[in-house]
């Protein structure tokens, strides 16, 4: 009976606008640092994150399809809000990234924006780790959390980073460039006498290993900055709801909803910066551009 009063009040709670996400079930350990898994497909477990993350996909893709519609010249009140999302974020990424190179990138970081943003903010909506049942423990085990409170979303986000800043570097700066950028003097010798220029190259050398361990560091930072502040957030919400199921944690609602925006905001600036390192060094720097190699 005590489950079933618990469940009761849960769902009375998602109802009336708080998703404390395992307000009860983690009254002794907070929300679980990992996903649950609900059932298996050929072996594969499918975990509560998965299923919010592909919950929250299909109705932002079919939201977005319903603000736009049909693309018009003059645009409709939706397509105003979508493009205005997009010039948003691409005034802030243009400096960066160079406007060479900013047609190409937009459309990866304005998908990681709004699909990040999306997840951070799936936890707050009315239901989400509200439901779900108690195993044999008496643990609640709920069926939705949200995507970036779990480790391998972030790491798969990390993995797509990874992976586009190879291939935008290796595109529009070459192998050549990097390589220089990470490993070459950057002394200029006709100003330096020619010893101590020598003498640089050790330098530069040693920076760029240390350079070449940060860059592998980014896709450990990456992830947990990501997971963590997430995950923080549930724990907190889950904390305050379950002693204050009313009024009080609307302003820690309102709080969580800024540093979804936050995070999502910065994931996007990083990943922005780290590819701008690399390509964006001024016209009268590059060796390569997307008109010459595309």
């Amino acid at each position: 009976m005590q489950g079933k009063h618990r469940a009761a009040v849960l769902s009375l709670t998602a109802i009336v606008g708080f998703s404390p996400c395992t307000a009860f079930a983690g009254d002794e350990d907070g929300v679980s640092p990992s996903a649950y898994t609900l059932t298996k497909v050929l072996g594969l477990p499918i975990t509560n994150s998965m299923v919010t993350s592909w919950v929250f996909s299909i109705l932002l893709i079919i939201g977005i399809q319903l603000l736009i519609k049909k693309p018009k010249l003059i645009p409709s009140r939706g397509q105003a809000i979508v493009e205005s999302i997009l010039e948003s974020i691409r005034g802030v990424i243009e400096p960066i990234v160079g406007k060479p190179l900013i047609r190409h990138v937009l459309p990866l970081l304005l998908c990681l924006f709004t699909f990040i943003l999306i997840q951070n903010w799936s936890g707050l909506i009315p239901g989400v780790g509200a439901f779900g049942h108690y195993d044999a423990h008496g643990h609640f085990l709920y069926y939705f959390r949200p995507g970036n409170a779990d480790l391998n979303m972030t790491y798969a986000l990390t993995i797509v980073h990874l992976a586009a800043w190879i291939y935008f570097v290796i595109r529009f700066a070459g192998p050549r460039r990097l390589l220089w950028d990470i490993f070459g003097n950057k002394a200029d010798k006709n100003e330096i006498p020619k010893p101590i220029y020598c003498f640089l190259f050790l330098v530069f050398l040693f920076v760029g290993v240390i350079e070449v361990i940060s860059i592998l560091l980014r896709n450990v930072s990456l992830p947990f900055r990501l997971f963590g502040n997430v995950l923080a957030g549930e724990n907190l919400l889950a904390g305050i709801t379950s002693s204050f199921a009313y009024i009080v944690p609307v302003p820690f609602y309102l709080l969580e909803t800024l540093v979804g925006f936050v995070q999502a905001f910065v994931f996007i600036l990083l990943v922005s910066v780290y590819i701008g390192l690399i390509c964006n060094h001024g016209p009268e720097e590059h060796t390569h551009s997307p008109q010459t190699t595309s």
